[in-house]
């Protein structure tokens, strides 16, 4: 019994980390931007709805949908400003820049929240559980697991049944052909990015609802990130959510042996996906 509590709770944290990993896929399935800032806007959008909450008083499921447009605003702003200038066939510039800004994200929180953690209040669902079969489950773990699986719904049937969603695809295939079609590669990657960011601002929620976070641990969020979707397979949605899934028991099981095993059970999982299958477990690309 104990075992498959550990195996529960593992697939259930795996709903966190594919959330983390989802805006990340995204993005890189669309204009193979490897963003190195992505952990550090999830810590940044964790303390926007922190504002919310502490200074209007709004309970964190309103603030999140306020902090969501801003960060689709922000995105959007990145793109067509900063990152649009330095795509290109040579993948150094991304890097350099998304670093940089990864940097100034940290110093900037580290500036006005000082290095103290902190955490998003939420009474009402911080101890609740209920049965789920001859085990007990945390009421937020499930509805992170049920949040991931349902933005992972809503992106497929964005990228595959919407005009949209054809943008995408249509850009991620070939930009030039798409931009002779009428479609605006950099206006769409601009949107894809704003789209990013709002599942960001849904992962910072349950990041800080469910555990303390600071200005520090956004290099930690991006690993685990990369790690789900290099093992689910580049550019799908749904291996990202197997690959959350794959790190996520692997930790609770590490922890269940030995809690000092808990990080690295996960990253050895990683390495034994990568032995067996160098390209991820459903490599796709947006076609």
């Amino acid at each position: 019994m104990i075992w498959l509590d550990t195996i529960v709770q593992g697939i259930l944290l795996g709903g966190l980390y594919a959330l983390f990993a989802t805006g990340l896929s995204l993005v890189f399935g669309i204009m193979r931007l490897v963003n190195l800032a992505h952990g550090d806007m999830i810590v940044l959008a964790a303390y926007l709805i922190l504002v919310l909450v502490m200074t209007l008083g709004l309970s964190p499921w309103i603030a999140v949908l306020i902090a969501a447009p801003v960060m689709f605003a922000l995105g959007w702003l990145l793109q067509r400003v900063v990152l649009n200038r330095v795509l290109g066939p040579d993948i150094l510039p991304p890097l350099l820049v998304t670093f940089g800004l990864s940097i100034a994200i940290q110093n900037a929180l580290l500036e006005g929240f000082s290095a103290d953690s902190r955490r998003i209040p939420n009474p009402e669902l911080e101890g609740a559980s209920m049965a789920l079969g001859p085990i007990n489950v945390g009421v937020m773990p499930m509805l992170t697991f049920a949040s991931a699986i349902v933005v992972i719904v809503i992106l497929n049937r964005v990228i595959y049944a919407t005009p949209l969603g054809r943008s995408f695809r249509a850009t991620s295939d070939d930009p030039v052909t798409a931009g002779l079609m009428g479609v605006e590669p950099m206006k769409v990657f601009a949107v894809a990015t704003g789209l990013a960011m709002v599942v960001v601002t849904i992962a910072a929620l349950y990041l800080g609802t469910r555990a303390n976070f600071d200005p520090a641990i956004g290099p930690a969020r991006l690993i685990y990130a990369f790690q789900a979707v290099i093992i689910g397979g580049l550019g799908s949605l749904w291996g990202t959510l197997a690959g959350g899934i794959i790190i996520g028991v692997a930790q609770t099981l590490g922890a269940a042996v030995n809690p000092e095993w808990q990080i690295l059970s996960g990253h050895i999982a990683f390495l034994v996906v990568l032995l067996i299958r160098p390209r991820g477990l459903f490599p796709r690309a947006y076609d």
